[in-house]
């Protein structure tokens, strides 16, 4: 094991009620320095990513690990968004009169120190401290190895900005090596949830190597189906836009459904759209007659997440054949219908069991800055405490007050027992 990071996750135990204390204006200073610290060192900043950056072969990988301007000036903006949201520490959830001078009140606490892994993504660095040092958890964060250098100098950056609030302890902490992944897994008295944000492999060995709590999903699969209902210009865009913002992210368009009604009419639209942007169909063989240049699909393709300039293309016979496909085939992340119907429509976003379901707009809005959440820490595709981006909320657990005057359980049961009286005071 190794012994300076158990130190640190020792002491992090304590400090994190330290954070806790602190006020709301307390906690949003230290946001802000860490978004003023971020803009001082935007030079360095970039720098240290680009010796990342020549390690990396031209894909998927080097589009999430570059750190540019505005990838600075969106995580500044992150920060500061989380900034203008309710203190989430201590909000009352429920209070209740039980009996004269008995009342009980359920709050919002904090979860308790957070170990974060992530790949190559140096943004989940920020948007994790940020959205910890809001809530009041302790967090240790392990980068993928590719972004080491882009990392460390976020890291250092944000230790300089809040350098006072660490003199005597250690609120957050950077795990260097792929052991100490193994070790913080093994953690399970010092850390209360590990989040895994990466490929398939990482969040398949991070589930199966630990008794810790796992808050995340295992990949992006996105579909949007195309409605027999559907206006076919709106579906052009939203179809172009879910697929070429941003290929390599988990909510980019993987799957397209068309219903047959419109195929003839639509595909040789979306095939010109999308040779025109270098995107590659990898289409069922009904698909391929209306379209010859797309690629024959194999059973393989709509069960790939490609995160590139690419996507797997099915013909299907109604919006209950489309539902099925979705989810048998998709990673309940995020799935859209396009569809002027409202029948239709109500019957998608009813029946499609994933953590979003949008009717008429790209995929690329899971985002939890799109959201109003200011940042996130990643999209959990688990039905359990949190679904969808996870923001403040999903950071938080809670907490049951009972303040009394001296009752005694005893008076409340049995045949003489006194009743509760369930008074709900909010």
């Amino acid at each position: 094991m190794n012994d300076e990071l158990i130190k640190d996750l020792e002491c992090m135990k304590r400090t994190r009620q330290r954070l806790c204390a602190l006020s709301d204006a307390q906690r949003k200073s230290l946001l802000a320095s860490i978004a003023e610290g971020i803009a001082r060192d935007k030079d360095s900043l970039i720098a240290s990513n680009q010796e990342d950056l020549k390690a990396i072969a031209d894909g998927p990988v080097k589009k999430r690990l570059a750190l540019d301007e505005q990838k600075i000036a969106d995580l500044q903006k992150g920060i500061e968004h989380v900034c203008t949201l309710a203190d989430p520490i201590g909000e009352v959830l429920e209070k209740r009169k039980l009996d004269e001078g008995l009342i009980l009140t359920r709050i919002s606490a904090s979860m308790g120190t957070i170990c974060m892994i992530f790949e190559a993504r140096p943004e989940a660095l920020v948007q994790i401290t940020s959205l910890c040092l809001r809530s009041g958890n302790a967090v240790v964060l392990k980068g993928g190895k590719e972004a080491q250098h882009t990392n460390k100098a976020l890291f250092d950056s944000i230790k300089r900005s809040i350098a006072f609030l660490e003199k005597d302890s250690t609120w957050v902490a950077l795990a260097r090596s792929r052991e100490d992944v193994d070790d913080l897994l093994k953690c399970e008295k010092l850390i209360d949830l590990v989040v895994p944000r990466g490929s398939n492999a990482l969040v398949r060995h991070v589930m199966e190597n630990t008794r810790i709590p796992v808050l995340g999903h295992s990949s992006g699969l996105c579909t949007i189906y195309v409605d027999k209902s559907a206006d076919l210009k709106k579906s052009l865009d939203v179809l172009l836009d879910a697929k070429i913002t941003y290929p390599a992210a988990c909510n980019a368009v993987e799957t397209i459904l068309v219903h047959k009604d419109i195929a003839g009419a639509f595909l040789p639209r979306l095939q010109e759209l999308f040779e025109k942007n270098g995107i590659t169909i990898h289409a069922d063989r009904q698909a391929c007659l209306i379209c010859p240049a797309f690629v024959e699909a194999t059973d393989k393709d709509f069960d790939t997440e490609y995160l590139g300039l690419e996507a797997a293309l099915s013909i299907v016979d109604s919006i209950q054949e489309a539902i099925e496909h979705i989810n048998s085939h998709g990673s309940h992340h995020t799935d859209a219908i396009m569809a002027e119907d409202d029948q239709a429509a109500r019957v998608f976003l009813r029946d499609v069991d994933s953590a979003g379901v949008y009717r008429n707009a790209s995929t690329r809005f899971a985002d939890g800055y799109r959201y109003g959440l200011g940042a996130e820490i990643g999209i959990s595709t688990s039905k359990l405490h949190a679904r969808g981006p996870v923001g403040l909320r999903g950071l938080m657990t809670e907490k049951w007050i009972l303040e009394g005057s001296g009752q005694v359980s005893a008076t409340y049961t049995g045949k003489n027992a006194k009743p509760f009286c369930h008074e709900d005071l909010i």
